[in-house]
């Protein structure tokens, strides 16, 4: 149940990393600073590349360190990219207190990832 949960979610994550990335390269381009617009990206490249990680975790041998890697790939995504992109469209200052916290995610699912590479 968890693989496809987190390959739906996966997809969900770059089919909307797409979209969110299109959507910033030409309607948002005008509406904001150069600023914004690099925060604005940072968050589409790190939807990506973890959407991605969180396919892989999805795609591997059933391991609960795995369950836990594709959780905190999603938490991440949702922690890390979701306050970017509040921060830099509605200028929003204290979301930048919330990033940190999705990249810790981030590293503790990479950090799983390896364990699970280094116990198989």
């Amino acid at each position: 149940m968890m693989r496809r949960t987190f390959l739906f979610l996966a997809a969900v994550g770059g089919f909307s990393g797409v979209a969110l990335g299109a959507f910033g390269a030409h309607g948002l381009k005008h509406l904001l600073s150069d600023y914004q617009l690099d925060i604005y990206k940072t968050a589409v490249n790190y939807q990506m590349w973890h959407s991605l990680a969180l396919a892989l975790a999805a795609l591997l041998p059933e391991r609960a360190a795995l369950r836990w890697a594709g959780r905190l790939f999603a938490l991440g995504i949702l922690l890390f990219s979701g306050s970017l992109y509040l921060l830099a469209i509605f200028d929003i200052k204290w979301l930048g207190m919330v990033t940190p916290l999705g990249g810790l995610a981030f590293l503790a699912a990479w950090g799983l990832l390896a364990y699970v590479a280094l116990r198989e």
